[in-house]
Protein backbone atom coordinates (compact mmCIF):
# COMPACT_ATOMS: atom_id res chain seq x y z
CA UNK A 1 0.00 0.00 0.00
CA UNK A 2 1.10 3.55 -0.65
CA UNK A 3 2.84 5.23 2.25
CA UNK A 4 1.22 8.38 3.54
CA UNK A 5 2.85 11.70 4.31
CA UNK A 6 3.60 11.94 8.00
CA UNK A 7 2.49 15.18 9.62
CA UNK A 8 3.87 16.22 13.03
CA UNK A 9 0.40 16.67 14.46
CA UNK A 10 -0.72 13.13 13.76
CA UNK A 11 1.16 11.77 16.73
CA UNK A 12 -0.48 14.42 18.85
CA UNK A 13 -3.88 13.39 17.49
CA UNK A 14 -3.25 9.80 18.55
CA UNK A 15 -2.06 10.94 21.98
CA UNK A 16 -5.03 13.22 22.57
CA UNK A 17 -7.56 10.59 21.52
CA UNK A 18 -5.89 8.08 23.85
CA UNK A 19 -5.85 10.55 26.75
CA UNK A 20 -9.50 11.45 26.24
CA UNK A 21 -10.46 7.79 26.38
CA UNK A 22 -8.39 7.13 29.52
CA UNK A 23 -9.62 10.16 31.46
CA UNK A 24 -13.27 9.38 30.73
CA UNK A 25 -13.08 5.68 31.51
CA UNK A 26 -13.57 5.97 35.25
CA UNK A 27 -16.94 7.69 34.81
CA UNK A 28 -18.15 5.18 32.18
CA UNK A 29 -18.46 8.04 29.75
CA UNK A 30 -18.29 7.65 26.01
CA UNK A 31 -15.39 9.20 24.17
CA UNK A 32 -14.97 9.89 20.50
CA UNK A 33 -12.22 7.30 20.27
CA UNK A 34 -14.51 4.72 21.86
CA UNK A 35 -17.29 5.49 19.41
CA UNK A 36 -14.90 5.21 16.46
CA UNK A 37 -13.56 1.90 17.79
CA UNK A 38 -17.07 0.45 18.04
CA UNK A 39 -17.89 1.55 14.51
CA UNK A 40 -14.59 0.11 13.28
CA UNK A 41 -15.49 -3.29 14.70
CA UNK A 42 -19.17 -3.55 13.85
CA UNK A 43 -20.37 -0.95 11.34
CA UNK A 44 -22.04 -2.96 8.52
CA UNK A 45 -20.90 -0.56 5.81
CA UNK A 46 -17.29 -1.11 6.82
CA UNK A 47 -17.52 -4.85 7.47
CA UNK A 48 -19.38 -5.25 4.17
CA UNK A 49 -16.66 -3.33 2.32
CA UNK A 50 -14.06 -5.67 3.82
CA UNK A 51 -16.00 -8.68 2.57
CA UNK A 52 -16.21 -7.06 -0.86
CA UNK A 53 -12.46 -6.58 -0.87
CA UNK A 54 -11.94 -10.25 0.00
CA UNK A 55 -14.08 -11.09 -3.04
CA UNK A 56 -11.87 -8.82 -5.16
CA UNK A 57 -8.80 -10.67 -3.87
CA UNK A 58 -10.13 -13.88 -5.41
CA UNK A 59 -9.84 -12.41 -8.91
CA UNK A 60 -6.08 -13.03 -8.74
CA UNK A 61 -6.26 -16.83 -8.29
CA UNK A 62 -9.14 -16.88 -10.78
CA UNK A 63 -6.93 -15.29 -13.42
CA UNK A 64 -3.99 -17.48 -12.50
CA UNK A 65 -6.15 -20.59 -12.91
CA UNK A 66 -6.36 -19.95 -16.67
CA UNK A 67 -2.60 -20.53 -16.94
CA UNK A 68 -2.40 -23.61 -14.74
CA UNK A 69 -2.66 -27.29 -15.72
CA UNK A 70 -6.09 -28.87 -15.79
CA UNK A 71 -6.70 -32.53 -15.09
CA UNK A 72 -9.93 -34.39 -15.77
CA UNK A 73 -11.17 -37.94 -15.73
CA UNK A 74 -14.33 -39.63 -16.96
CA UNK A 75 -15.77 -43.05 -16.31
CA UNK A 76 -18.56 -44.81 -18.21
CA UNK A 77 -20.42 -48.11 -17.80
CA UNK A 78 -22.47 -49.25 -20.80
CA UNK A 79 -24.92 -52.14 -20.92
CA UNK A 80 -26.09 -53.15 -24.39
CA UNK A 81 -29.86 -53.64 -24.46
CA UNK A 82 -30.23 -54.39 -28.16
CA UNK A 83 -27.18 -55.50 -30.14
CA UNK A 84 -26.78 -54.55 -33.78
CA UNK A 85 -27.94 -57.46 -35.96
CA UNK A 86 -24.91 -57.25 -38.26
CA UNK A 87 -22.35 -57.11 -35.48
CA UNK A 88 -20.98 -60.39 -34.23
CA UNK A 89 -18.31 -58.88 -31.96
CA UNK A 90 -20.31 -56.19 -30.19
CA UNK A 91 -19.75 -56.46 -26.41
CA UNK A 92 -22.65 -56.89 -24.05
CA UNK A 93 -21.25 -54.47 -21.50
CA UNK A 94 -18.34 -52.04 -21.30
CA UNK A 95 -16.48 -50.07 -18.68
CA UNK A 96 -14.49 -47.07 -19.95
CA UNK A 97 -12.12 -44.77 -18.05
CA UNK A 98 -10.26 -41.81 -19.53
CA UNK A 99 -7.95 -39.18 -18.07
CA UNK A 100 -6.51 -36.08 -19.69
CA UNK A 101 -3.92 -33.54 -18.52
CA UNK A 102 -3.65 -30.21 -20.33
CA UNK A 103 -0.88 -27.70 -19.67
CA UNK A 104 -1.17 -24.21 -21.20
CA UNK A 105 2.18 -23.12 -22.58
CA UNK A 106 1.45 -19.84 -24.34
CA UNK A 107 -1.75 -17.81 -24.50
CA UNK A 108 -0.60 -14.64 -26.21
CA UNK A 109 -0.24 -12.74 -22.93
CA UNK A 110 -3.90 -13.06 -21.92
CA UNK A 111 -3.16 -14.83 -18.65
CA UNK A 112 -0.18 -12.67 -17.73
CA UNK A 113 -2.04 -9.40 -18.31
CA UNK A 114 -5.20 -10.73 -16.71
CA UNK A 115 -3.27 -11.50 -13.54
CA UNK A 116 -1.65 -8.06 -13.57
CA UNK A 117 -5.04 -6.40 -14.01
CA UNK A 118 -6.46 -8.42 -11.11
CA UNK A 119 -3.54 -7.51 -8.84
CA UNK A 120 -3.92 -3.85 -9.73
CA UNK A 121 -7.62 -3.96 -8.94
CA UNK A 122 -6.79 -5.49 -5.58
CA UNK A 123 -4.66 -2.41 -4.85
CA UNK A 124 -7.51 -0.18 -6.07
CA UNK A 125 -9.94 -2.03 -3.83
CA UNK A 126 -7.67 -1.60 -0.82
CA UNK A 127 -7.58 2.14 -1.49
CA UNK A 128 -11.38 2.14 -1.79
CA UNK A 129 -11.55 0.33 1.55
CA UNK A 130 -9.47 3.11 3.09
CA UNK A 131 -11.89 5.62 1.62
CA UNK A 132 -14.88 3.74 3.05
CA UNK A 133 -13.17 3.67 6.44
CA UNK A 134 -12.58 7.43 6.38
CA UNK A 135 -16.15 8.04 5.22
CA UNK A 136 -17.62 5.96 8.04
CA UNK A 137 -15.39 7.70 10.57
CA UNK A 138 -16.47 11.10 9.26
CA UNK A 139 -20.10 10.08 9.66
CA UNK A 140 -19.44 8.85 13.20
CA UNK A 141 -17.70 12.09 14.13
CA UNK A 142 -20.60 14.09 12.69
CA UNK A 143 -23.14 11.92 14.56
CA UNK A 144 -21.13 12.23 17.79
CA UNK A 145 -21.01 16.00 17.50
CA UNK A 146 -24.68 16.16 16.49
CA UNK A 147 -25.67 14.46 19.74
CA UNK A 148 -23.50 16.86 21.75
CA UNK A 149 -24.91 19.88 19.89
CA UNK A 150 -28.54 18.79 20.05
CA UNK A 151 -28.24 17.86 23.73
CA UNK A 152 -26.99 21.36 24.46
CA UNK A 153 -29.75 22.90 22.32
CA UNK A 154 -32.41 20.91 24.22
CA UNK A 155 -30.91 21.98 27.55
CA UNK A 156 -30.85 25.61 26.41
CA UNK A 157 -34.46 25.45 25.27
CA UNK A 158 -35.50 23.74 28.50
CA UNK A 159 -33.84 26.50 30.50
CA UNK A 160 -35.51 29.08 28.29
CA UNK A 161 -38.95 27.52 28.85
CA UNK A 162 -38.41 27.48 32.61
CA UNK A 163 -37.28 31.09 32.58
CA UNK A 164 -40.31 32.14 30.53
CA UNK A 165 -42.62 30.21 32.84
CA UNK A 166 -41.21 32.11 35.79
CA UNK A 167 -41.47 35.34 33.83
CA UNK A 168 -45.12 34.64 32.93
CA UNK A 169 -45.98 33.91 36.53
CA UNK A 170 -44.27 37.12 37.66
CA UNK A 171 -46.00 39.11 34.93
CA UNK A 172 -49.38 37.63 35.87
CA UNK A 173 -48.81 38.52 39.52
CA UNK A 174 -47.93 42.07 38.57
CA UNK A 175 -51.02 42.24 36.36
CA UNK A 176 -53.16 41.23 39.32
CA UNK A 177 -51.95 44.23 41.28
CA UNK A 178 -52.22 46.53 38.27
CA UNK A 179 -48.49 47.00 37.76
CA UNK A 180 -48.57 45.81 34.10
CA UNK A 181 -51.19 45.54 31.40
CA UNK A 182 -52.91 42.60 29.80
CA UNK A 183 -50.68 43.17 26.76
CA UNK A 184 -47.61 42.33 28.81
CA UNK A 185 -49.21 39.08 29.94
CA UNK A 186 -50.15 38.18 26.36
CA UNK A 187 -46.61 38.85 25.19
CA UNK A 188 -45.22 36.56 27.88
CA UNK A 189 -47.74 33.82 27.01
CA UNK A 190 -46.85 34.10 23.32
CA UNK A 191 -43.12 33.81 23.94
CA UNK A 192 -43.64 30.82 26.24
CA UNK A 193 -45.72 29.02 23.62
CA UNK A 194 -43.06 29.64 20.97
CA UNK A 195 -40.35 28.47 23.38
CA UNK A 196 -42.23 25.24 24.05
CA UNK A 197 -42.58 24.68 20.30
CA UNK A 198 -38.85 25.24 19.84
CA UNK A 199 -38.17 22.80 22.66
CA UNK A 200 -40.31 20.11 21.04
CA UNK A 201 -38.44 20.60 17.75
CA UNK A 202 -35.08 20.45 19.55
CA UNK A 203 -36.10 17.26 21.36
CA UNK A 204 -37.13 15.63 18.07
CA UNK A 205 -33.78 16.62 16.54
CA UNK A 206 -31.93 15.13 19.51
CA UNK A 207 -33.83 11.85 19.24
CA UNK A 208 -33.04 11.70 15.51
CA UNK A 209 -29.36 12.36 16.19
CA UNK A 210 -29.22 9.67 18.86
CA UNK A 211 -30.89 7.15 16.56
CA UNK A 212 -28.45 8.03 13.78
CA UNK A 213 -25.61 7.51 16.26
CA UNK A 214 -26.96 4.03 17.04
CA UNK A 215 -27.19 3.21 13.32
CA UNK A 216 -23.52 4.11 12.84
CA UNK A 217 -21.92 2.98 16.11
CA UNK A 218 -24.22 0.10 17.05
CA UNK A 219 -24.91 1.29 20.60
CA UNK A 220 -26.85 4.12 22.20
CA UNK A 221 -24.78 7.17 23.10
CA UNK A 222 -23.89 7.49 26.74
CA UNK A 223 -22.43 10.55 28.43
CA UNK A 224 -20.54 11.88 25.44
CA UNK A 225 -17.38 13.68 26.42
CA UNK A 226 -16.06 16.73 24.58
CA UNK A 227 -13.83 15.59 21.73
CA UNK A 228 -10.09 16.28 21.75
CA UNK A 229 -8.51 18.94 19.61
CA UNK A 230 -7.55 18.03 16.05
CA UNK A 231 -3.84 18.78 15.65
CA UNK A 232 -1.99 18.37 12.40
CA UNK A 233 -4.42 20.48 10.42
CA UNK A 234 -2.77 22.39 7.56
CA UNK A 235 -1.88 26.05 7.69
CA UNK A 236 -3.06 26.81 4.16
CA UNK A 237 -5.44 25.24 1.64
CA UNK A 238 -2.55 24.68 -0.75
CA UNK A 239 -0.71 22.63 1.87
CA UNK A 240 -3.86 20.57 2.41
CA UNK A 241 -4.26 19.94 -1.31
CA UNK A 242 -0.65 18.82 -1.70
CA UNK A 243 -1.10 16.20 1.03
CA UNK A 244 -4.47 15.11 -0.39
CA UNK A 245 -2.99 14.56 -3.85
CA UNK A 246 -0.50 12.11 -2.32
CA UNK A 247 -2.60 10.38 0.30
CA UNK A 248 -6.30 10.63 -0.57
CA UNK A 249 -7.51 7.05 -1.09
CA UNK A 250 -10.00 8.00 -3.80
CA UNK A 251 -7.19 9.37 -5.96
CA UNK A 252 -5.07 6.29 -5.37
CA UNK A 253 -8.00 4.00 -6.22
CA UNK A 254 -8.75 5.90 -9.43
CA UNK A 255 -5.11 5.71 -10.50
CA UNK A 256 -4.99 1.95 -9.90
CA UNK A 257 -8.28 1.42 -11.73
CA UNK A 258 -6.92 3.30 -14.74
CA UNK A 259 -3.75 1.20 -14.63
CA UNK A 260 -5.83 -2.00 -14.57
CA UNK A 261 -7.71 -1.02 -17.73
CA UNK A 262 -4.39 -0.76 -19.58
CA UNK A 263 -3.73 -4.42 -18.75
CA UNK A 264 -7.26 -5.24 -19.93
CA UNK A 265 -6.39 -3.82 -23.36
CA UNK A 266 -3.28 -6.01 -23.58
CA UNK A 267 -5.25 -9.06 -22.51
CA UNK A 268 -7.87 -8.38 -25.20
CA UNK A 269 -5.18 -8.15 -27.90
CA UNK A 270 -4.15 -11.71 -27.06
CA UNK A 271 -7.28 -12.95 -28.83
CA UNK A 272 -5.50 -12.66 -32.21
CA UNK A 273 -2.36 -14.47 -31.03
CA UNK A 274 -1.66 -18.20 -31.38
CA UNK A 275 -2.05 -20.40 -28.34
CA UNK A 276 0.05 -23.41 -27.48
CA UNK A 277 -0.68 -26.18 -25.01
CA UNK A 278 0.69 -29.60 -24.16
CA UNK A 279 -1.50 -32.56 -23.34
CA UNK A 280 -1.38 -36.18 -22.36
CA UNK A 281 -4.27 -38.58 -22.14
CA UNK A 282 -4.85 -42.21 -21.27
CA UNK A 283 -7.78 -44.58 -21.74
CA UNK A 284 -8.86 -47.93 -20.35
CA UNK A 285 -11.67 -50.14 -21.63
CA UNK A 286 -12.87 -53.42 -20.12
CA UNK A 287 -15.53 -55.48 -21.90
CA UNK A 288 -16.16 -57.58 -18.80
CA UNK A 289 -15.81 -60.84 -20.76
CA UNK A 290 -18.72 -59.89 -22.97
CA UNK A 291 -16.75 -59.42 -26.20
CA UNK A 292 -17.35 -62.22 -28.71
CA UNK A 293 -14.01 -62.86 -30.40
CA UNK A 294 -15.11 -64.83 -33.46
CA UNK A 295 -11.89 -64.55 -35.39
CA UNK A 296 -9.54 -64.64 -32.47
CA UNK A 297 -9.05 -67.52 -30.16
CA UNK A 298 -7.42 -65.27 -27.61
CA UNK A 299 -9.62 -62.20 -27.98
CA UNK A 300 -8.64 -59.56 -25.39
CA UNK A 301 -11.32 -58.24 -23.09
CA UNK A 302 -9.23 -55.20 -22.05
CA UNK A 303 -7.99 -52.30 -24.14
CA UNK A 304 -5.47 -49.67 -22.96
CA UNK A 305 -4.14 -46.58 -24.68
CA UNK A 306 -2.04 -43.49 -23.88
CA UNK A 307 -0.85 -40.51 -25.91
CA UNK A 308 0.89 -37.18 -25.49
CA UNK A 309 1.38 -34.18 -27.72
CA UNK A 310 1.22 -30.47 -28.23
CA UNK A 311 -1.53 -28.40 -29.77
CA UNK A 312 -1.21 -25.04 -31.44
CA UNK A 313 -4.23 -22.96 -32.30
CA UNK A 314 -3.88 -20.08 -34.76
CA UNK A 315 -6.90 -17.77 -35.11
CA UNK A 316 -7.34 -16.66 -38.71
CA UNK A 317 -10.68 -14.92 -38.68
CA UNK A 318 -13.19 -14.47 -35.83
CA UNK A 319 -15.79 -12.22 -37.37
CA UNK A 320 -14.21 -9.01 -36.06
CA UNK A 321 -14.77 -9.94 -32.41
CA UNK A 322 -11.13 -9.41 -31.23
CA UNK A 323 -10.92 -5.91 -32.70
CA UNK A 324 -14.26 -4.94 -31.17
CA UNK A 325 -13.14 -6.23 -27.78
CA UNK A 326 -9.87 -4.28 -27.98
CA UNK A 327 -11.68 -1.09 -28.99
CA UNK A 328 -14.12 -1.62 -26.15
CA UNK A 329 -11.30 -2.02 -23.60
CA UNK A 330 -9.55 1.03 -25.02
CA UNK A 331 -12.72 3.06 -24.58
CA UNK A 332 -12.96 1.85 -20.99
CA UNK A 333 -9.33 2.84 -20.47
CA UNK A 334 -10.14 6.29 -21.82
CA UNK A 335 -13.09 6.47 -19.45
CA UNK A 336 -10.86 5.50 -16.52
CA UNK A 337 -8.42 8.26 -17.46
CA UNK A 338 -11.19 10.84 -17.42
CA UNK A 339 -12.57 9.46 -14.16
CA UNK A 340 -9.15 9.79 -12.57
CA UNK A 341 -9.10 13.48 -13.41
CA UNK A 342 -12.70 13.81 -12.23
CA UNK A 343 -11.81 12.27 -8.87
CA UNK A 344 -8.75 14.50 -8.58
CA UNK A 345 -10.87 17.58 -9.25
CA UNK A 346 -13.41 16.47 -6.69
CA UNK A 347 -10.79 15.85 -4.03
CA UNK A 348 -9.19 19.25 -4.63
CA UNK A 349 -12.57 20.96 -4.37
CA UNK A 350 -13.52 18.92 -1.31
CA UNK A 351 -10.25 19.71 0.43
CA UNK A 352 -10.43 23.42 -0.25
CA UNK A 353 -14.09 23.53 0.73
CA UNK A 354 -13.41 21.67 3.98
CA UNK A 355 -10.56 24.03 4.78
CA UNK A 356 -12.78 27.06 4.13
CA UNK A 357 -15.59 25.61 6.26
CA UNK A 358 -13.18 24.86 9.05
CA UNK A 359 -11.73 28.38 9.03
CA UNK A 360 -15.18 29.96 8.81
CA UNK A 361 -16.41 27.86 11.73
CA UNK A 362 -13.42 28.86 13.85
CA UNK A 363 -14.15 32.51 13.20
CA UNK A 364 -17.83 31.87 13.86
CA UNK A 365 -16.96 30.42 17.26
CA UNK A 366 -15.14 33.61 18.21
CA UNK A 367 -17.96 35.81 16.95
CA UNK A 368 -20.67 33.77 18.64
CA UNK A 369 -18.73 33.67 21.91
CA UNK A 370 -18.67 37.47 21.86
CA UNK A 371 -22.36 37.46 21.02
CA UNK A 372 -23.12 35.17 24.00
CA UNK A 373 -21.13 37.37 26.37
CA UNK A 374 -22.82 40.49 25.06
CA UNK A 375 -26.29 38.92 25.16
CA UNK A 376 -25.82 37.80 28.77
CA UNK A 377 -24.68 41.26 29.76
CA UNK A 378 -27.55 42.84 27.85
CA UNK A 379 -30.08 40.54 29.52
CA UNK A 380 -28.79 41.45 32.98
CA UNK A 381 -28.97 45.14 32.12
CA UNK A 382 -32.48 44.92 30.70
CA UNK A 383 -33.73 43.12 33.79
CA UNK A 384 -32.14 45.69 36.03
CA UNK A 385 -33.60 48.54 34.01
CA UNK A 386 -37.02 46.89 34.02
CA UNK A 387 -36.95 46.84 37.80
CA UNK A 388 -36.76 50.63 37.81
CA UNK A 389 -39.35 51.01 35.07
CA UNK A 390 -37.15 52.05 32.17
CA UNK A 391 -37.61 48.76 30.26
CA UNK A 392 -40.75 46.84 29.31
CA UNK A 393 -41.59 43.16 29.56
CA UNK A 394 -41.14 42.93 25.81
CA UNK A 395 -37.57 44.17 26.15
CA UNK A 396 -36.83 41.39 28.62
CA UNK A 397 -38.40 38.78 26.35
CA UNK A 398 -36.38 40.01 23.39
CA UNK A 399 -33.16 39.98 25.39
CA UNK A 400 -33.82 36.45 26.64
CA UNK A 401 -34.50 35.22 23.12
CA UNK A 402 -31.32 36.85 21.81
CA UNK A 403 -29.31 35.18 24.56
CA UNK A 404 -30.77 31.75 23.73
CA UNK A 405 -30.18 32.23 20.00
CA UNK A 406 -26.57 33.27 20.57
CA UNK A 407 -25.89 30.19 22.71
CA UNK A 408 -27.48 27.87 20.17
CA UNK A 409 -25.38 29.40 17.41
CA UNK A 410 -22.26 28.97 19.55
CA UNK A 411 -22.76 25.25 20.15
CA UNK A 412 -23.64 24.83 16.47
CA UNK A 413 -20.45 26.64 15.42
CA UNK A 414 -18.38 24.39 17.69
CA UNK A 415 -19.95 21.32 16.13
CA UNK A 416 -19.41 22.62 12.61
CA UNK A 417 -15.78 23.51 13.27
CA UNK A 418 -14.92 20.05 14.58
CA UNK A 419 -16.75 18.20 11.83
CA UNK A 420 -15.16 20.41 9.17
CA UNK A 421 -11.72 19.85 10.67
CA UNK A 422 -12.16 16.10 10.68
CA UNK A 423 -13.55 16.20 7.15
CA UNK A 424 -10.42 18.09 6.13
CA UNK A 425 -8.24 15.37 7.64
CA UNK A 426 -10.32 12.76 5.82
CA UNK A 427 -9.90 14.57 2.51
CA UNK A 428 -6.14 14.62 3.13
CA UNK A 429 -6.18 10.85 3.75
CA UNK A 430 -5.30 11.16 7.44
CA UNK A 431 -8.50 10.10 9.19
CA UNK A 432 -8.25 6.32 9.16
CA UNK A 433 -7.84 3.66 11.82
CA UNK A 434 -4.04 3.68 11.84
CA UNK A 435 -4.13 7.46 12.33
CA UNK A 436 -6.42 7.33 15.37
CA UNK A 437 -4.89 4.58 17.53
CA UNK A 438 -8.25 2.88 18.06
CA UNK A 439 -8.57 0.50 20.99
CA UNK A 440 -9.63 -2.46 18.86
CA UNK A 441 -6.60 -4.69 19.16
CA UNK A 442 -5.07 -5.64 15.83
CA UNK A 443 -6.36 -3.48 13.01
CA UNK A 444 -7.90 -5.10 9.95
CA UNK A 445 -5.23 -5.57 7.30
CA UNK A 446 -6.61 -6.43 3.83
CA UNK A 447 -3.18 -7.72 2.79
CA UNK A 448 -3.53 -10.65 5.18
CA UNK A 449 -6.37 -12.19 3.21
CA UNK A 450 -4.75 -11.34 -0.13
CA UNK A 451 -1.50 -13.07 0.84
CA UNK A 452 -3.54 -16.05 2.03
CA UNK A 453 -5.47 -16.61 -1.19
CA UNK A 454 -3.29 -15.30 -4.02
CA UNK A 455 -1.35 -18.56 -4.47
CA UNK A 456 -4.00 -21.15 -3.69
CA UNK A 457 -4.17 -24.14 -6.09
CA UNK A 458 -6.41 -26.71 -4.45
CA UNK A 459 -9.96 -27.03 -5.85
CA UNK A 460 -11.49 -28.00 -2.50
CA UNK A 461 -9.82 -25.31 -0.39
CA UNK A 462 -13.07 -23.68 0.74
CA UNK A 463 -13.43 -21.16 3.55
CA UNK A 464 -15.83 -21.73 6.44
CA UNK A 465 -19.38 -20.45 6.01
CA UNK A 466 -19.44 -16.67 6.56
CA UNK A 467 -20.76 -15.20 9.79
CA UNK A 468 -22.19 -11.76 10.45
CA UNK A 469 -19.56 -9.37 11.78
CA UNK A 470 -21.70 -6.29 12.38
CA UNK A 471 -24.13 -5.92 15.27
CA UNK A 472 -27.89 -5.51 15.00
CA UNK A 473 -29.65 -2.68 16.77
CA UNK A 474 -33.14 -4.17 16.90
CA UNK A 475 -32.82 -4.63 20.67
CA UNK A 476 -31.65 -1.09 21.35
CA UNK A 477 -34.27 0.98 23.21
CA UNK A 478 -36.05 3.84 21.53
CA UNK A 479 -34.25 7.05 22.34
CA UNK A 480 -35.60 9.96 24.32
CA UNK A 481 -34.64 13.60 24.74
CA UNK A 482 -33.50 13.51 28.37
CA UNK A 483 -30.46 15.70 28.93
CA UNK A 484 -28.36 17.06 31.76
CA UNK A 485 -29.58 20.59 32.60
CA UNK A 486 -25.95 21.57 33.07
CA UNK A 487 -25.51 21.47 29.30
CA UNK A 488 -27.35 24.79 29.13
CA UNK A 489 -24.03 26.49 29.89
CA UNK A 490 -22.12 26.36 26.57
Amino acid sequence: MTAKVQLPGRAALILLLSMSSTLAGAAHAETLQGALAKAYRSNPTLTGARAGQRATDENVPLQKAAGRPSLGATGTYTESILKPTISFTSPQRTVDANAQLTVPVYSGGAVRNGVKAAKTRVAAGQADLRGTEASVFSQVVAAYMDVIRDSAVVALNQANVKALEVNLQATSDRFEVGDVTRTDVAQSESRLALARSNLQTAEANLIASRENYIALVGEAPGDLQPPPELPGLPATPDAAVQVALKDNPDILAAAKSREATAYDVRAAKAAVSPTLSAFTQAGYTNYLDSLNAVNSANGSQINKQASAGVQISVPLYQGGRPAAQVRQRQALESQAMEQEIEVERGVIAQTRSAYASWQASLESIQSNQKAVDAANLSLEGVRAENSVGSRTILDILNAEQEAVNAKVQLVTARRNAYVAGFSLLAAMGHAEADDLNLETGTLYDPMVNYERVKGKWFDWDFDPAPKVQSTRTVDSPAQNANVDPGLAQP
